[in-house]
């Protein structure tokens, strides 16, 4: 579902947004979204971690680990052994 967000900007840069967003063949609505995406795909820090804790599974899964190991891992950590 698109939900509409109101902005209010310079008129001086919206014109040139949107002569910039034209060369591109690109409406401002579309160059904004795609602004947007890119934006919240480098700050979004949950998918960050995310894909580290993804990175580590498969890095364990390589090296032979199961979920159980993990689990004994990190009980022995915590009660410093």
């Amino acid at each position: 579902m698109v939900s509409p967000v109101l902005i209010r900007v310079d008129k001086g840069l919206k014109d040139k947004f949107q002569r910039l967003s034209r060369i591109e063949q690109k409406s401002i609505n579309e160059k904004v979204r795609e602004l947007m995406e890119e934006y919240v795909k480098e700050h979004d820090m949950e998918a960050a971690m995310r894909s580290l804790w993804d990175e580590i599974g498969q890095s364990l899964k390589k090296k032979g680990y199961k979920r159980s190991d993990v689990s004994k891992m990190i009980k022995d950590v915590r009660t410093g052994r």
